[in-house]
């Protein structure tokens, strides 16, 4: 398993990494036209707008069901050629999904994309649920040997998350709130580099979510504070597939397709976490024994509205949003 100096080397080459991945997904669009040239006719036999679509996607065991259902062939059964791109946050392929050089956006954060279509950057349109928060899958960790005891402790501390003012401060803030507890100072750090920043204090804890919560509590040994599920955020949905309204009705079959296939995936998830953890290990850095361990998001089948209200009327409770957003609204049915 990578060291987490190796994790920090990695991390160096991040730029090198995110104009490499915007130089495939803009070859991809210049030249998706002619893959699709025929599919407005038979769509494979599906009868679908086009066939091929185009996914961003993090390194994260919220994508599972996306890898299952290509490696399961639900999309080919819909007639769907899915080329995934790998980016390490999800917010990297905004712009390329409001261009049109991407069509999905896997494990998008729902915080960053409700903001942006609140401020009108993107018409924001969500295909299907990602994940929701489950016990454990992200915790608030510190080093064994930290004076931090206690929620209480976080006050005034540094913190790492993965991008300010998102769904881990979001949810993070949450739980302080109900228990009484003052706020930390949040760092930005991305998930891959927060072993790192922790081990060499440059942090007092760190937000992760799995797989890189389990590798930096064996790694560290460091100590769980507190579930970043817990109450009230408990099962609150975290991240979606997402794409924009211009895709959404210049494409309705192939949307729903698409749809079709991750919910078929994440049924299969539900029943049969074996499956996930056996996926982990293709398109994450994880082996396959500590997949065993790993915490697993839970895997909705189906979107709900109320679900995804409880977001919405959080962030506006902590002046994310301006406004109140009805998430039935951008539902794509």
């Amino acid at each position: 398993m990578p060291t987490l100096q190796d994790r920090s080397r990695a991390g160096s080459t991040g730029k090198l990494i995110t104009f490499a991945v915007a130089l495939v997904m803009t070859v991809v669009a210049c030249g998706g036209d002619s893959d699709d040239t025929d599919a407005g006719k038979d769509g494979n036999g599906k009868g679908l707008e086009r066939s091929s679509v185009t996914v961003a996607a993090l390194p994260l065991a919220d994508d599972a069901p996306l890898y299952l259902a290509r490696d399961r062939g639900l999309f080919k059964k819909e007639g769907l050629d899915v080329r995934i791109q790998p980016v390490q946050q999800s917010i990297q392929a905004l712009p390329a999904l409001s261009k049109g050089q991407v069509d999905v956006i896997a494990s998008a954060n729902y915080v960053t994309f409700l903001q942006a279509h609140e401020k009108g950057t993107l018409d924001l349109r969500i295909l299907a649920e990602g994940a929701r928060v489950a016990p454990h899958m992200m915790d608030v960790l510190v080093p064994e040997d930290s004076d931090i005891r206690s929620v209480a402790d976080l006050k005034g501390k540094k913190v790492a998350v993965n991008i300010l003012n998102n769904i881990q401060s979001l949810t993070l803030n949450a739980i302080l709130g109900q228990q009484g507890a003052g706020l930390p100072e949040y760092r930005q750090i991305a998930f891959p580099q927060m072993g790192v920043a922790l081990e060499k204090g440059q942090v007092d804890a760190v937000h992760a979510v799995e797989p890189f919560n389990s590798a930096i509590q064996k790694q560290l040994n460091a100590r769980v504070l507190v579930d970043g599920g817990s109450a009230p955020v408990e099962n609150i949905p975290i991240s979606g597939y997402v794409t924009t309204g211009d895709y959404a009705s210049k494409n309705p079959k192939t949307a729903a397709a698409f749809r079709r296939a991750i919910a078929a995936a994440a049924q299969i998830a539900i029943q049969d976490p074996d499956a996930v953890r056996e996926e982990l290990p293709e398109y994450t850095k994880v082996t396959a024994a500590q997949a065993e361990s790993i915490r697993l998001p839970a895997y909705p089948a189906t979107s709900d509205a109320a679900e995804l209200r409880r977001l919405t009327e959080l962030m506006q409770e902590q002046g994310l949003l301006e406004k109140p957003i009805d998430p039935g609204t951008l539902l794509v049915e």
